[in-house]
């Protein structure tokens, strides 16, 4: 960090994406709250010359607000990197690793968190034929914020049509049925435990639209559960050598106890936006949203 009294600090959001519009949501957000916490905030909606731009502002830290491909799964990370410009969030490694569902899925079986079995498997042959018994449900390997996720019942008539911008690699894993659950990690502590509450699938609307979700913060869970959802994500967290905030999903079928808690992802670059749940879950333990993005920024490094 610069010795300056108001340290520059960019906020990179937008990006090509498919999260592009949460991004630059939360991009804003993040903005506002660190121009109220004492930073000197350009915005930047990061393109193709995102190099040449942080060459020229030259900015103490750089605060990735970035969502989904390209600003998620490493490759930002990598610039900054190589700028040597210490910037928020989890590290080149950690971030592909936890964009890569499959891979993530390896380490966390290897820490002992509980997941569903899952298979990558070729768009057409999902198409063609059920590639795993139902009910499953098919998403992109490497995207996030349930973008392009398809539920498969187990009375369905046939296998599902994925659309044609699907990729040409999915990944199909078995459903895990239940409860909505989810655990912020800042550093290394566990927050709380948020239940979601929606009237179907938590979708992207769900998750980003205006009374899309009902966030229920602390859940009101059995004791063991939510011990449970708070170590897995810090074991998550730790798995995939996560730094800064990460956020850890469940799925918990209440009817079988502790052996109903799934581990679904971890997040690297939770959202920030008004309905987003990390900044609520930090509000909850007494950090203000300004103060969360100070210590993101105050956390900030190169060699993540």
């Amino acid at each position: 960090m610069s010795s300056r009294t108001n340290p520059k600090v960019v906020v990179l959001m937008g990006g090509p994406s498919a999260e592009r519009e949460v991004s630059l949501s939360s991009g804003r957000e993040c903005a506002a709250a660190l121009v109220k916490a004492g930073y000197d905030v350009v915005e930047v909606d990061a393109g193709p010359d995102l190099s040449a731009r942080l060459s020229d502002i030259k900015p103490d830290v750089v605060f990735n607000a970035l969502h989904g491909r390209w600003g998620e799964d490493g490759c930002v990370q990598g610039i900054l990197e190589w700028l040597r410009i210490p910037y928020t969030h989890s590290g080149v490694l950690a971030s592909a690793l936890a964009m890569d569902k499959e891979k993530s899925k390896a380490a966390f079986r290897i820490a002992g968190l509980p997941v569903v079995d899952s298979v990558l498997a070729a768009r057409d042959d999902v198409r063609a034929r059920h590639v795993m018994p139902p009910p499953y449900v098919v998403k992109p390997n490497n995207e996030g914020s349930s973008v392009g996720i398809y539920l498969v019942h187990d009375a369905a008539n046939g296998p599902p049509q994925l659309d044609d911008t699907m990729p040409d690699t999915v990944m199909v894993e078995t459903y895990a049925p239940g409860r909505e659950l989810t655990t912020t990690v800042m550093g290394e502590r566990a927050l709380t435990v948020t239940d979601i509450l929606t009237d179907g699938w938590y979708d992207y609307d769900a998750k980003y639209k205006e009374g899309g979700s009902r966030h229920v913060v602390p859940a009101d869970l059995p004791r063991d559960i939510f011990d449970a959802c708070m170590d897995y994500a810090l074991r998550a967290h730790d798995a995939l050598g996560c730094r800064g905030v990460s956020r850890t999903d469940f799925r918990w079928d209440d009817t079988r106890g502790l052996d109903g808690l799934i581990l679904l992802e971890t997040n690297t670059q939770p959202g920030m936006t008004p309905t987003s749940l990390s900044p609520e879950q930090a509000a909850h333990v007494g950090i203000s949203f300004p103060d969360m993005c100070r210590w993101m920024v105050e956390d900030a490094s190169c060699a993540r």
